[in-house]
């Protein structure tokens, strides 16, 4: 079974608005490329595919815009290429590599796991929340952020039953941000040691 990871960007405070963080630099760019790399498939709610598509999506004319640095490219190709399912009752079809999800979300998203590779990738703050919820995640990772942002939307702001984490990897930039990586407890606490 291939796993599922969340991965984001949050403040100090929790905050998740893509916005609220410090603006990235080419260490983050080439960490996020990285893990959109290491997934068969990403896994989008229908408002953070729109956003990731309008941002991300390489041009009819072939050319990524004039607002894109250099260091920005390899994300931006690495996501572009990228499969992906979107989860929406509202849009009608979806292009750029994509395949809408209909239906029960926890069927679903475990036929998706059930497929074969190297794992999913899950992003936005919706789609994740109902996913921890259904007990589905199998990763987190959050690349906190050397911010109080003071508002904004919150990581898992009304998640009913806590979900208690094992710390399995940690790194440091150096703008001050701290990736954080983490597995549910129960299956930490399940493999051999």
């Amino acid at each position: 079974m291939r796993p599922l990871r969340y991965a984001i960007n949050v403040t100090l405070d929790g905050c998740v608005h893509h916005e609220a963080g410090i603006p990235p630099d080419e260490e983050s760019m080439d960490f996020w490329t990285a893990e959109i790399a290491r997934a068969d498939a990403l896994l989008y709610g229908r408002v953070t595919y729109q956003m990731m598509e309008s941002a991300w999506r390489r041009p009819d004319s072939g050319a990524w815009p004039d607002w894109m640095r250099e260091w920005e490219i390899p994300f931006a190709e690495t996501i572009d290429r990228a499969e992906k399912h979107v989860v929406s009752s509202t849009l009608s079809g979806v292009d750029w590599n994509a395949e809408l999800v209909r239906g029960d979300l926890d069927q679903a998203v475990r036929r998706l796991k059930q497929e074969p590779g190297e794992g999913l990738a899950v992003g936005g703050v919706t789609l994740p929340l109902a996913l921890a919820e259904l007990g589905l995640i199998d990763e987190y990772e959050f690349m906190v952020q050397p911010v109080v942002a003071g508002h904004g939307p919150t990581l898992f702001a009304g998640l009913r039953e806590r979900v208690e984490l094992e710390l399995v990897d940690r790194r440091e930039f150096r703008s001050g941000a701290v990736a954080l990586r983490y597995r549910p407890a129960r299956e930490a606490s399940a493999q051999p040691q």
